[in-house]
Order: structure tokens, then sequence, then C-alpha cells
């Protein structure tokens, strides 16, 4: 059996993304139960210079819609990084979601090949399909996933495991 580029790539943003919403179902199950302000997990960090987790959230859109788009030779939509809120954030992912799932496998299967170019201010970063996905894209994009985990771990939200690797395909409870 071989694992295709469209199965390592567009499967896993899918699936994580449906985590990453779910596990705003979590905290903000948590914050109406505790009495918690839901600003005081979107405001939070795991530390001095980390990104708050409504940027790590931005930040794992911003790496699934372009790793989605680059695998498949188009452009990424434009999402400006405005949210602030839970409702906003989970419209982002809904946003995200819908764009990755537009990617059909004929547009990323047989691209391994394809040349992607990164150019930050500094520097130039050239890949193929395969290495752009298994080197960068897949690693940046589950990190900010983990961060966002993590904050939301950090301040007292019960995640666990399961919640990481299958939470979008957990029911809903009350």
């Amino acid at each position: 059996m071989s694992l295709s580029l469209y199965d390592a790539s567009i499967a896993v943003y899918l699936q994580m993304l449906k985590n990453l919403s779910h596990f705003l179902d979590k905290a903000q199950t948590y914050a109406a139960e505790q009495h918690v302000e839901l600003s005081t997990f979107t405001e939070a960090s795991l530390g001095h210079g980390m990104a708050n987790f409504a940027r790590q959230i931005q930040l794992a859109s911003d790496g699934a819609k372009s790793g989605a788009a680059r695998l498949a030779g188009v452009e990424a939509p434009s999402m400006p990084d405005t949210e602030t809120t839970f409702p906003e954030l989970k419209e982002r992912i809904a946003k995200t979601i819908a764009f990755v799932e537009s990617v059909e496998r004929k547009q990323v299967d047989g691209q391994e090949a394809r040349a992607i170019v990164l150019t930050f201010p500094g520097r130039t970063m050239e890949f193929t399909g395969q290495t752009f996905l298994l080197t960068f894209s897949m690693p940046n994009f589950i990190f900010h996933v983990t961060t966002a985990y993590a904050i939301l771990r950090s301040q007292g939200v019960p995640l666990g495991k399961m919640d990481f690797l299958a939470g979008g395909q957990m029911p809903q409870t009350a």
C-alpha cells in the first residue's frame, strides 16, 4: 500500500483542523462551568515571546490553507488575522476547512516533485512538494495546533490525548 501526497497532507490538515475546533468547544464548555471569561484563553500564551492562543489558531489556519494551496498549485484565500473571539476563531477554522476540502486529490497527487519556493526576508527556501510537506508545512502546522492545545491545557481546560488525536471525530457531550 502506498501513501499518496493527498492522504499525507489534505487528510491530516482536515483532521487536525476539526480537532482544533473541538478544543474550542471544550474550552467554551469549561469556561461556562468555571465562570471563566473566554478572553482569558484567547489572550493566554505559554510564555514570554510566544504568540497567544488566538494567534496560534490563525497560524495553524495559515499553515493548513497555504500548505494545501502550494501542494495543489492554487492561491490560498486571504484571511486578515483579525479574530479575537471564540466565534471568530471558530469561523476562521470553518473557512479553512472549507478551503482545504475544496482541494481535489487530482490537484495534489503526483506533485511530489513540484518546485515550491518560499521567500522570507533575507532567506529563500526551496523544496519539492514532498519535502515541503514533510519537512516544513506539516511540522509547522502541527506545532501551532500543539501549542494551541498546550495553552488551553495550561489554563485548566480538560483536554486529553484523545482530544488531540481524534477530537474532531468525538461526539459532542452536553
